[in-house]
């Protein structure tokens, strides 16, 4: 793998902002800021076509965020006014959160997978279901009542990612962006969410791939409650799909551009097959163990004592998304029926 974003690694390196780079002829990268949040910005791409321009991914709903992308925008020779379209990678708040004041901004229309349109926080939440489907999860978890209290996500917690805009376009695995003169290909690759996308800009040859592959750090591929298909099997197999564009330069929403897909896609590979042999060593060692006991014993890379508040939950999810792996492909298996939490141990032979 190497470093193609040398300013912008350079950049991550000493926690500043990086610049605003003309990336391609007419495709130019813009950082914005994440208040509060270790991973500091968002990438977002801005693209020209004959009569049309798309922002790929416009950041998180925070003054900060709209200010830098504005100035972003400028410094491209465009305003936010401009805007025809804009294409969302996946509905979490970096990188959706800022499309609905910018489609009123703008008239744009906005564009996501229909899976990830489907997985929008309000198409999911009910105050009355929800948070019972929540605590019911946590319990089947293993979660001490205590530490449950403390994860659970309440209306009020998520009340300002329910205001998160539909899409008015809807992009399949295949299709093609609606911006003339740009080949812009969309590229299902779920897994971090249901309807995560790469973008394939056939003519330059670079593929836009939002969180699904990052040059540092392992997107978080975790289960929730509401999964309604297992998240890690389907980004094993997305990562085998995307080592496919090889030749293709790497533009990812956050960190810094790189060449190199192949030998990254098998590092995260080679990643959770780690962490697959380590839940296995883990549940050898304990006997019948719940997620929660599971989740505990695993090298985070901060150190458990310092995987705190809903990173815990965070981690929580990851380690259920491996077990269902694992006991997808018959390595473990839940403990005979009983009442929750429920408690895993390695399959036999």
């Amino acid at each position: 793998m190497r470093v193609t974003g040398v300013a912008q690694r350079d950049a991550w390196q000493s926690r500043t902002l990086p610049l605003t780079e003309l990336v391609r002829p007419d495709l130019w990268s813009i950082p914005v800021p994440i208040p509060g949040n270790p991973l500091r910005y968002t990438l977002s791409y801005l693209i020209a076509g004959d009569s049309g321009l798309v922002l790929v991914d416009p950041g998180m709903n925070t003054e900060p965020t709209w200010q830098a992308l504005q100035a972003g925008l400028a410094e491209a020779g465009a305003a936010v006014t401009d805007l025809t379209g804009i294409v969302v990678t996946h509905v979490h708040p970096d990188h959706h959160g800022l499309s609905g004041r910018l489609r009123d901004a703008s008239g744009a229309w906005i564009a996501m997978h229909p899976a990830e349109r489907d997985s929008l926080p309000a198409r999911l939440w009910d105050d009355v279901r929800s948070p019972a489907e929540d605590r019911r999860w946590l319990r089947a978890c293993g979660v001490p009542d205590d530490i449950a209290a403390e994860l659970l996500i309440s209306p009020e917690g998520i009340r300002w990612v329910l205001d998160m805009v539909e899409p008015s376009v809807l992009l399949a695995d295949g299709d093609l962006v609606p911006l003339p003169g740009r080949r812009l290909r969309a590229v299902w690759t779920p897994g971090h969410t249901p309807g995560h996308l790469c973008l394939h800009e056939e003519t330059e040859d670079v593929l836009l791939t939002g969180d699904h592959v990052l040059p540092r750090i392992s997107p978080n591929i975790g289960l929730q409650p509401h999964a309604a298909d297992p998240p890690l099997a389907a980004y094993l197999g997305a990562l085998q799909q995307t080592a496919k564009y090889d030749s293709a330069e790497a533009l990812p929403a956050h960190e810094y551009r790189f060449h190199g897909l192949a030998d990254r896609t098998r590092m995260l590979l080679a990643h959770h097959d780690r962490r697959c042999a380590e839940i296995l060593a883990v549940t050898d060692r304990l006997g019948p163990a719940t997620t929660w006991q599971v989740t505990q014993q695993l090298s985070w890379s901060r150190g458990w004592g310092a995987v705190t508040g809903m990173m815990r939950r965070a981690a929580l999810a990851e380690t259920a998304a491996h077990l269902e792996y694992l006991s997808g492909t018959g390595q473990v298996a839940a403990a005979a029926d009983g009442p929750a939490p429920v408690r895993y141990l390695r399959a036999a032979s």
